[in-house]
């Protein structure tokens, strides 16, 4: 039934039909009345009188949802917000040219191929959070609110970038967003409007770029790798220096040191030590050297020694 869909707009330029119930029910109730009237008085003149009443007063209910307001115009002049819930209208005198809705909104937008201020083209995908604070204003004094806001964000985004480098844009997030927040929020309060927040969702660099900063970021990683080599080498260094210290005045320490090597060296089976000619003569290793070899010797012929030790 045509006359009880009413078009509306759902904030963002398109008309929606909305069914109207109650005008469907005065209308029921109007044609019920006129085929009583007609079945008591047997003309159609009061049938089609009420007929025509309900067609008429059906114009005048009208149903807002809870988060909408409706703007109404009477003889083309604002004449107030109508909503939540059912309100009256005076038929073919007042209009309802817009639903705003009152809830958060979520826009996308995107800055494509925009420069940085250092050249580097970049595409920026970002959300919007938005919702009508003054309704009021959002009907009267912009066009189309939700378009208005959407172009807003958009130019917003790319005079940010433009003016922002490559690696602020990278790392500060927060801080554009931020921005970018107040920026968007600055153009579109004359229409009732205000920003909840902005999200930055993603940010494309060209491919040669991406693999040139791949190269870098390894180079500064095997850079840091050498300088903590180095460091780890200098104490290494230093400790020896110390170590070399305590046993040049204490030769025992030094002889025990060289008897722990060889027994850490040699207690694992099968396990080949090749010691300096200087070190043997230096710290007496050889009759130690030599009883080593005697029990390796030993234990691989069944306690028959292979050789006899070399007498020192």
């Amino acid at each position: 039934m045509a006359p009880v869909i009413f078009a509306g707009s759902d904030g963002s330029g398109v008309s929606v039909p909305r069914v109207n119930f109650v005008a469907i029910a005065i209308l029921l109730g109007a044609a019920a009345a006129g085929a009583y009237r007609w079945q008591t008085t047997d003309s159609l003149m009061a049938p089609a009188a009420m007929l025509a009443l309900g067609l008429v007063l059906m114009q005048a209910p009208r149903v807002a949802q809870q988060w909408e307001r409706a703007v109404v115009l009477r003889l083309g002049r604002f004449v107030g917000l109508r909503g939540p819930g059912l309100f009256w209208v005076v038929p073919f005198v007042d209009r309802v040219t817009a639903w705003i809705d009152q809830r958060t909104i979520t826009t996308s937008f995107a800055a494509e191929q925009t420069l940085t201020s250092d050249t580097v083209p970049v595409n920026v995908d970002a959300v919007l959070f938005w919702m009508v604070h003054d309704v009021q204003r959002a009907a009267l004094e912009v066009q189309d609110y939700s378009q208005a806001v959407s172009w807003a964000a958009q130019t917003a985004l790319r005079d940010i970038i433009g003016r922002t480098t490559l690696a602020d844009l990278l790392r500060g997030r927060e801080e554009i967003e931020g921005e970018l927040q107040r920026l968007i929020d600055q153009r579109s309060n004359p229409w009732g409007v205000t920003v909840s927040s902005v999200e930055m969702r993603d940010i494309v660099i060209p491919g040669a770029l991406q693999d040139a900063m791949s190269r870098q970021a390894q180079a500064e990683r095997e850079k840091q790798a050498r300088i903590i080599l180095g460091q780890a080498e200098m104490e290494i260094a230093h400790s020896f220096q110390e170590a070399a210290k305590s046993y040049h005045d204490n030769p025992t320490a030094l002889h025990l040191r060289a008897m722990n090597m060889l027994y850490e060296g040699l207690k694992e089976k099968g396990a080949l030590m090749l010691i300096p000619s200087s070190a043997v003569e230096s710290m007496g290793m050889g009759g130690m050297l030599g009883a080593a070899a005697m029990r390796q010797a030993t234990l691989a012929g069944g306690n028959e020694p292979a050789t006899k030790p070399h007498e020192p």
